[in-house]
């Protein structure tokens, strides 16, 4: 990203420009996410499939929210928003989803450590949004850190037991 476009931030273009290239590495991951969940709502089996393929689909419903809201944050602060399918696929650092799952507590171990690798990266990008002083973009990804910490517990806790 080297030319960011007039914002209504006070923020540096330095600050804008770090915040915006992280938020599109979490775009990235995001988007990737989100076609990773509905690939385990759609060929979800199993004794659990009443519960957890419509919760699988709340978890993508709110997701696709965040990296709408994640791609008009990057806009906001002048930059532009990265999420072909071609630019996810180079950029996610999520593991490939093994497509021929179809039982269901294995869906929910694999959402599991990728809900737990998205954490990471919001993690981190919360720590840039920090230094770089933008509570803004600090309040949106805490807002999406808490929800998917409660989203995560929910799929540890069907591995329990």
């Amino acid at each position: 990203m080297t030319t960011l476009y007039k914002s209504p931030s006070p923020l540096s273009e330095t600050a804008r420009k770090a915040v915006a290239e992280t938020l599109n590495a979490r775009l990235a991951d995001g988007l990737d996410l989100h076609s990773q969940i509905k690939v385990a709502h759609w060929n979800i089996k199993g004794p659990q499939f009443a519960s957890l393929h419509p919760l699988f689909e709340t978890f993508a419903v709110s997701l696709a929210n965040h990296n709408d809201a994640m791609a008009e944050r990057v806009v906001t602060l002048g930059g532009r928003a990265y999420g072909t399918v071609r630019h996810v696929a180079s950029a996610s650092r999520l593991p490939e989803y093994p497509q021929e799952t179809s039982r269901d507590l294995a869906h929910v171990a694999l959402l599991a450590d990728r809900f737990d690798t998205y954490l990471e990266g919001l993690r981190a990008s919360r720590a840039v949004a920090e230094e770089q002083r933008d509570t803004d973009t600090v309040d949106q990804l805490t807002g999406v850190i808490s929800e998917f910490e409660k989203h995560t517990w929910f799929l540890r806790a069907s591995l329990e037991g």
